[in-house]
Parts: C-alpha cells; sequence; structure tokens
C-alpha cells in the first residue's frame, strides 16, 4: 500500500492499477478494508487537475460504493455530490436516486429536485417522433440487467412467459453482464431475444426502434446496470417501468409506472402516471421451493428470535433504536441479520460497533454470512422485521414464503409501501402499520402470541398460494388489459392532437 501511495504522488499510478487493488476488497465482500483503503488514499487526490478529473469521479463513486455497504449513507450522498461538482455524469444521478430511497429526511421537493437534475444530463438526446403501429399483436420489449440470478426474477418471470401470445409479442432487450442458467432459460422461452449490453444507448435504441415496439418496459430503474437513457431515445411509442424499482425514475420520457392500489401512496411526486393494478403490482414466483418448518422455533428454544434478511444499507438509525427497543420489550429475545457485510470478521467487528452505539446486547445479536441457501435459515426466525424507509419486497415475499410473519411499517412514499402491498394481498394487512410506535408494539405483541405464530407457520404459505401475490393467471391478465388500455388511451390522444 505505501509503495502505491508513493507511486501516486509521482503520477506513476494508473486508475487501473489502483481499482484492482479496490477489486481486490470488494470481490472479497471486505467492505471495512475497502472503505479505510479508499479514505486513506483520499487526500492524494488532485482532482483540480483536468488529466484527474475522471479518475477522480471513480475514486468518489467507488468510496460511495463502499459507503453504502456499510450503510453511511450521508457519506455516500457527499462523494456522490462532490463526484457531480467535478464532472456532472447521469451515472452519478443514477447512484443519486437509488440512494435516496434509503433517506429517512428525503421529501417530496428532494425529489422533484433530483429528479430536475437528473433530466438535465438526458437535454442533448434527439427523441424519435411518436409513431404508432397496426401490428396484428401488441409488441411489448422489456428491458433489463437482470435477466439472470437476480432476485427480482421472482416478480417479472410471470410477465416475460404469461403473457398471452395470441395477442402480445414479446421482446427482451438484455444488458446482463453475467450471465447464467437462468439467462438461457430466458433466451430459449422468449419469443425475441436482444442482448444490448455492448451496444451504446443510441444503438440499443434504433434496435428497439426497428423492432417497432408498441411498449417498452423498463425493468430495471436506477438499480445496477440499468440503462435508462435508452429511453430517453423515445424509441417505444409508449414507455413505462416499475416491477424491479420502487420508485418513479423521475425521467420525463416515461409514460407510465406500474403500481397498484396499496402501493400507490402520494404520487404528487412521480412524473409517470401510476397504472394502479386492483391487486398486486408484482407476482411472486419463488426460485425453489423449500419446505417451512413446521413450528416456529421460539417453541423449542424457549425465546423468540426476530431477523432481517434486508441489505445493510436500509438498516437507518431510526429501524435500529425501533429493534433495540422490540428486544428490550421481549425478554431474552433474539436477533438474526444476515447479508453480504457480515462475510468477514471486519464487517461484524464494524456493524457490531454500530449497534452497540444503539446499547444492543451483541449476545443477543446473531450475524450470518450471505449463502445461497438462504430460504432455510427463516426455519429459525419466528418474526421477521421490514427496514424503513427503504422496505423489503423480494426478502419480505421469502420471509413469508417460509411461513415467518413479516411486521412492516408503511409512509406515504411509493417504497415504502410494498409490505404493506404484499401483506394486503395475502390478507394480513394488520401485519403493516404506519407509525414506529405501532410497528413496535406489534412486533411485541405477536411475539407473545404463539398460538398465531404456529397458525401462520403452518397456513401462510397456502395463504400466499392462494393470494393474487402468486396467482399468476389473474396477475397477467391485469397487466395485459393495462397495456391495452394505456395503448389505445395514448393513441386516442395523438390521433386528436394530429
Amino acid at each position: 500500500m505505501i509503495k502505491k501511495e508513493k507511486l501516486y504522488k509521482a503520477g506513476m499510478l494508473t486508475s487501473n492499477s489502483y481499482y484492482e487493488e479496490a477489486k481486490h476488497w470488494y470481490e472479497c465482500n471486505n467492505f471495512v478494508r475497502e472503505y479505510h483503503a479508499l479514505k486513506k488514499l483520499l487526500p492524494l487526490l488532485n482532482y483540480s487537475s483536468p488529466k484527474e478529473k475522471n479518475f477522480a469521479v471513480m475514486f468518489f463513486v467507488q468510496l460511495a460504493n463502499a459507503c453504502q455497504n456499510l450503510a453511511l449513507l450521508t457519506e455516500e450522498k457527499e462523494c456522490l455530490m462532490k463526484a457531480t461538482k467535478i464532472l456532472p455524469r447521469f451515472e452519478l444521478a443514477v447512484h443519486l436516486n437509488y440512494l435516496s430511497n434509503a433517506l429517512e429526511d428525503f421529501t417530496k421537493d428532494d425529489f422533484r429536485a433530483l429528479y430536475k437534475e437528473s433530466n438535465k444530463y438526458l437535454t442533448n438526446i434527439v427523441p424519435y417522433p411518436k409513431k404508432f403501429y397496426t401490428h396484428k399483436r401488441i409488441r411489448v420489449g422489456f428491458m433489463s440487467a437482470d435477466f439472470n440470478a437476480h432476485a427480482a426474477i421472482s416478480w417479472f418471470l410471470a410477465l416475460l412467459i404469461g403473457l398471452d401470445k395470441k395477442f402480445f409479442k414479446v421482446y427482451c432487450y438484455s444488458s446482463v453482464r453475467t450471465t447464467d442458467e437462468y439467462t438461457e432459460y430466458f433466451r430459449s422461452v422468449v419469443e425475441n431475444w436482444r442482448d444490448i449490453k455492448d451496444l451504446t444507448d443510441k444503438k440499443a435504441a434504433k434496435l428497439i426502434r426497428k423492432d417497432e415496439i408498441d411498449i417498452l418496459f423498463d425493468l430495471s430503474g436506477y438499480t445496477a446496470g440499468g440503462r435508462l437513457r435508452i429511453a430517453a431515445y423515445r424509441p417505444a411509442t409508449v414507455q413505462m417501468s416499475g416491477v424491479g424499482y420502487m420508485n418513479s425514475t423521475g425521467l420525463d420520457c416515461f409514460d407510465y409506472f406500474l403500481s397498484d392500489i396499496y402501493c400507490a401512496g402520494d404520487e404528487s411526486y412521480f412524473t409517470e402516471k401510476l397504472i394502479k393494478l386492483p391487486h398486486s403490482h408484482i407476482c411472486y414466483e419463488p426460485p425453489v421451493k423449500i419446505k417451512p418448518a413446521d413450528l416456529p422455533p421460539c417453541l423449542k428454544n424457549n425465546f423468540v428470535t426476530f431477523g432481517s434478511f434486508n441489505k445493510f444499507l436500509k438498516m437507518t438509525d431510526s429501524i435500529l433504536i425501533a429493534w433495540k427497543k422490540i428486544l428490550d420489550a421481549v425478554p431474552n429475545s433474539r436477533l438474526i441479520l444476515k447479508h453480504r457485510i457480515f462475510d468477514t470478521d471486519d464487517g461484524k467487528n464494524f456493524a457490531g460497533e454500530r449497534l452497540k452505539n444503539f446499547g444492543f446486547d451483541l449476545s443477543r445479536v446473531e450475524m450470518r454470512s450471505y449463502s445461497s441457501n438462504h430460504l432455510v435459515e427463516y426455519n429459525d426466525v419466528d418474526i421477521a422485521l421490514d427496514t424503513f424507509p427503504y422496505t423489503g419486497g423480494v426478502t419480505t415475499c421469502e420471509a413469508l414464503y417460509m411461513g415467518v410473519p413479516v411486521v412492516s411499517l408503511y409512509g406515504d412514499r411509493h417504497g415504502t409501501r410494498f409490505g404493506l402491498s404484499i401483506l394486503k394481498n395475502i390478507g394480513l394487512g394488520e401485519l403493516a402499520v404506519n407509525s414506529y410506535e405501532k410497528y413496535i408494539n406489534l412486533a411485541v405483541a405477536l411475539s407473545r402470541n404463539k398460538d398465531l405464530l404456529s397458525m401462520l407457520r403452518k397456513n401462510l404459505r397456502t395463504m400466499m398460494t392462494r393470494s393474487p401475490l402468486m396467482d399468476i393467471s389473474n396477475y397477467v391478465h391485469e397487466v395485459e388489459q393495462a397495456f391495452i388500455k394505456i395503448l389505445e388511451d395514448e393513441r386516442k390522444v395523438f390521433e386528436a392532437s394530429t
């Protein structure tokens, strides 16, 4: 490390050699060491030099990513703002948009200001003129970077394979960098597959335009690998977003956002028109079908175990304070946390120090590392605790599927209401509440009702499979009707104006 610092001072350390070292810590899932290494190099940056600007921007993005993995959200935002001042880029706006979902104090006005800034980066793009087609089947193009072993496939699988081929023709525009067996499966079942990972945004838009897509549906939003700039070229007649991202894109190039009557809270800051499905705007399809435990673990342990398998970045100060109050109110209870940060001792120690600052007794907290068979570990959990304001999505579905009730807190923002929507759709809306006090009281009350926990463990999966959340046929039908309606509405408006 010292040698590399000297090389950097001498102007001999290239960005490539630097990022090789950063990549090493990242690939080891040692976000703590990555963070400290970056902080050590921070004073050496000379980002006033034109030659160093690109390097400085990459550096601050890397540091922002490390901060995100450690839930240092304020510092992450500061890094991104510094990078934006050096070289304003749409990619930085993407990162800021994603981060905004986890910030507790982010207001409607903050979102509006962020969206206004994001649109500035797209003003130099010349869009295609709006065009309507007379295809025998409606052409729907799904665009995503997650057509592989990604959690989001549990939600959009039904759309890819379920649309009625008599009336719809499906195209997939894939930006997947690392393909796997899931990618190959999608490629084999989707009627028209387009690999756009190596295409520029402009060339990808040209391909979509050539395919004469009626409805372009972005499934990634501001998540990793998303290609929102493609939509700025307006290659499709109608463009929409949703499913894989929980909030507005804030971009003028998107017409609609797929939601439902429960998730659609305060939509005043949305730039898209919300499509409010009458049930669920997602359809859960479990990747594996593991049998849940017959009984909640509290019956054999003689203590209640709470758990959260959500990302560490979602564990805000306020939610940790709430969890501490829950543990204090439930004698001898335990808390299981599970995420990649706990893959290393450094990560566990970092998280442990944060928990101790909030008064947690670490002997009652178990920090588990990431594992591909994490569903089985829900058999060790009695009650799952949702995060806020960045709530769980697929994580909530997985807990419920394994027979574990989820206590969720919701607000007005669309992204805070995923737990509410999921629970309402399976008939357990009473497990979603709208204040921290109610959240704490509900978790404590549920922990004392062993009969109810046992009943839920036995019946939750059946409740899910019979609910709109997993009713593929009904879900696909509702989305199909929405597709037909928005295309007809847009055509009427277009014809009236020409």
